[in-house]
């Protein structure tokens, strides 16, 4: 990965130490980003305790410091974002990072065992303020009141540190990006607005031209909504701006939205598969075309941004805005893993994902298709020796 054009820049230990202090005040352990001090605490400490193979508190915040100290020499870094500030219509995938994880422990036990062996640290989770969404959004007194609650007693100065998610997330993969300029980004949400501040970050870090693949059902290409900058609705729009449009945003999958097809592209330069033309033509034909067409305008790398309401309701109910007539598992796995064939994936999220919403069997459902999605880009992320966990994804 090249910075600004440019070799990486080493940090000194004293900048090292600086952004390592600055990611424990802002982050949590994983499953810990979500605020609770009771309802939702004890079922948040079993999967902290399995995940860290930690018998208390006190292990889990230990194992997760030394995933911390770890960060520099990490292939792949998996970040949970427990925000659903800025979706729209039905919340519920704050719970998102809690649920994957313990989906993805029950298709793959040893899993922290072999993230280890492969490189793979989990950061944990930004911690989130649920009724924050971005500090621009923010007043100045309402800044300086959540840093004196969420920055208590840390080890910095937490004056500048910013306090709403998607800003908080912005500032870490930042960090990220300085500690470990070679590092791929493995994000789970959320609603889709916490893609917007992985792709702000990376567009400032990469020197050479890169796309998004965006799985999805709805375009998210507004300028905003409702006065919003930054949301679910928008994110898509803000990338594509970053990537400095040419196509470099493709998008599979669209079947709901208040404009054709040709809008679209035509306005915003974006390149768009919808789901009645994968139906029609078949998913291989597709996949072909997107590749073929990323290698066309000259990507080198790419992120992938999977809202899981891109996979059919039937497959994978419980997020906030289902669109019948969507795509298959199948479809999606083939398209994770051939895209990460043909290009060296920068990262990829998991989003939309809330456990919250419809049964027990619905949640149960949609966290392992989650959870599979997930297995599926970090198995393309490390290459050759992600075929164990390839292996392990069936359709659900």
């Amino acid at each position: 990965m090249i910075m600004d054009g440019n070799p990486p820049q080493l940090q000194t230990p004293t900048e090292t130490a600086r952004r390592l202090d600055e990611l424990a005040a802002m982050l949590r352990p994983a499953g810990g980003g979500l605020f609770t001090v009771s309802t939702g605490r004890a079922e948040q400490e079993a999967l902290q305790r399995v995940l860290y193979g930690a018998r208390d508190a006190g292990e889990i915040d230990e194992r997760w410091r030394e995933a911390l100290a770890a960060l520099p020499s990490a292939r792949v870094v998996i970040l949970g974002v427990p925000s659903d500030c800025g979706a729209g219509l039905v919340r519920g995938a704050s719970f998102g990072p809690q649920g994957v994880r313990a989906a993805l422990l029950e298709l793959e036990p040893r899993f922290a065992e072999i993230a280890r062996a492969e490189g793979v640290v989990d950061a944990g989770d930004v911690f989130v303020v649920p009724q924050l969404l971005h500090d621009d959004m923010v007043s100045d007194a309402q800044l300086a009141a959540t840093r004196a609650a969420i920055y208590a007693g840390a080890a910095i100065d937490a004056r500048a540190l910013p306090v709403s998610p998607l800003s908080i997330t912005e500032r870490v993969i930042d960090h990220l990006l300085a500690l470990n300029p070679g590092v791929r980004l493995m994000v789970i949400g959320g609603d889709h607005s916490v893609s917007w501040p992985v792709v702000a970050a990376l567009a400032r870090a990469i020197g050479e031209p890169w796309g998004i693949v965006h799985p999805d059902a709805h375009t998210d290409l507004l300028p905003e909504r409702l006065g919003v900058k930054y949301c679910f609705a928008t994110w898509a729009y803000h990338a594509n701006q970053a990537l400095g449009r040419g196509g470099r945003l493709v998008q599979v999958g669209i079947r709901a939205s208040g404009r054709p097809r040709a809008h679209w592209e035509q306005t915003l330069g974006v390149r768009q598969f919808w789901a009645g033309e994968i139906a029609a033509r078949g998913g291989d034909a597709v996949i072909d075309d997107v590749i073929a067409h990323l290698r066309g305008v000259g990507v080198t790398r790419v992120y992938l941004s999977n809202d899981i309401d891109a996979t059919d309701p039937a497959l994978a109910p419980s997020t906030g805005a289902p669109a019948a007539g969507g795509l298959s598992v199948e479809f999606v796995l083939s398209l994770i893993a051939r895209v990460g064939d043909a290009f060296p994936l920068l990262g990829g999220d998991v989003v939309e994902v809330a456990p919250p919403v419809g049964s027990r069997e619905d949640s149960k459902r949609t966290t392992r298709v989650g959870a599979c999605y997930m297995l599926a880009t970090l198995a393309s992320m490390i290459g050759a020796s992600g075929a164990k966990w390839r292996a392990k994804i069936l359709q659900p």
